[in-house]
């Protein structure tokens, strides 16, 4: 069925009538994509400045898309799809905001004298591999205008869809510095695919660290987020870790789940179905906020710290510094990693058009 023949009228009683969105040009459904509602919007920007209280190792960032058909129980960027007056559950995973001009925007962007050719970060908020990618291929027009106009890049995903683009993105390392990160932190496919439904199983990301290494790319792997008593054992983490360097990756940042906003209340709702016995364990461990105590933070770290170095990851030159002032990622969560008790980029609302 054409892509075209499905675009929705703004009376389609499925349409969420309510719903406005600047730019919105069209809202598309196809077969492909039983239950997604594409809005297609004209966006006035493409770059978005990460705030400067951000301790984030990067200034700027892209988002092709908003809304993520990965649909993680326990993602950050949720929060944010309340600012296009979406919820954070059912429409964050199901109504998908598609800038079908940002790679238009971004060269406009890119080729101002103001632009200082900082690094900007791709997969911060939603992940640019996620299936649309497919459709709508925004990723190599953003990979090409970033690197022709002399800016260094990094991607963070869990797309496998990103070995379309390893011939591309080998080639332009050779002009600008380029990091890859890929998202891994549950190695049992059972428990993955539960709580990440959308996302192509620990096996077939273990073989895209793979392919990044045979072209010759570094890949530093997210083990984030680790889910109290689900995913924190040291057996378990052993086990991914290994995985992870019998795979060639370069480096690894082991981060602890945070809870920001309306994500606490979903992923509570996640735990009471599938794992009812640490709902209250969890309402504890988050009483007081977003992210784990510094106790958990500390615990974590010292049971993480030595499988790092056991699998090769924890001395010197153990890790894999991606392009900005920090490492991103590498490292254990006091090695470098993301601060576990400061906000993330998504704390403070982004520039969406």
């Amino acid at each position: 069925m054409r892509w075209d023949g499905q675009k929705l009228g703004t009376d389609d009683a499925e349409a969420l009538p309510g719903l406005t969105l600047a730019g919105l040009q069209r809202s598309v459904r196809t077969p492909e994509f039983a239950g997604v509602t594409f809005h297609e919007v004209i966006c006035k920007s493409a770059l978005n400045k990460v705030p400067e209280a951000s301790q984030m190792p990067f200034r700027w960032t892209v988002n092709p898309t908003r809304g993520c058909l990965h649909a993680c129980g326990y993602c950050y960027a949720r929060s944010t799809h309340e600012y296009l007056d979406l919820d954070a559950g059912r429409d964050f995973e199901t109504q998908i905001v598609v800038k079908t001009n940002v790679v238009e925007v971004l060269r406009a962007e890119l080729s101002r004298k103001s632009w200082t050719r900082e690094h900007v970060a791709l997969g911060t908020n939603t992940d640019p591999y996620q299936r649309v990618e497919g459709r709508y291929r925004f990723m190599p027009g953003i990979i090409e205008a970033l690197a022709e106009s002399g800016t260094p890049l990094s991607i963070l995903t869990k797309g496998t869809l990103l070995r379309r683009d390893l011939p591309l993105l080998a080639e332009v390392a050779r002009t600008v510095p380029v990091g890859i990160g890929v998202s891994l932190a549950i190695g049992d496919e059972t428990l993955q695919q539960a709580v990440e439904p959308g996302t192509p199983t620990p096996r077939a990301r273990l073989d895209l660290i793979r392919a990044i290494r045979a072209a010759g790319l570094p890949c530093g792997v997210m083990v984030a987020p680790v889910l109290p008593w689900l995913t924190d054992d040291r057996d378990q983490l052993d086990a991914l870790l290994r995985d992870l360097a019998d795979a060639g990756a370069t480096g690894v940042t082991v981060l602890p789940l945070h809870l920001r906003g309306p994500v606490k209340p979903l992923f509570l709702a996640w735990l009471a179905e599938h794992a009812p016995a640490l709902v209250d364990r969890y309402r504890d461990l988050y009483a007081k906020g977003a992210y784990a105590p510094r106790e958990y933070a500390a615990w974590l770290d010292e049971r993480v710290r030595p499988l790092l170095a056991r699998h090769g990851f924890g001395g010197p030159g153990g890790g894999h510094r991606m392009p900005g002032e920090g490492s991103y990622p590498t490292g254990s969560i006091a090695d470098g990693g993301l601060p576990v008790h400061e906000p993330t980029v998504a704390a403070a609302q982004p520039v969406l058009f």
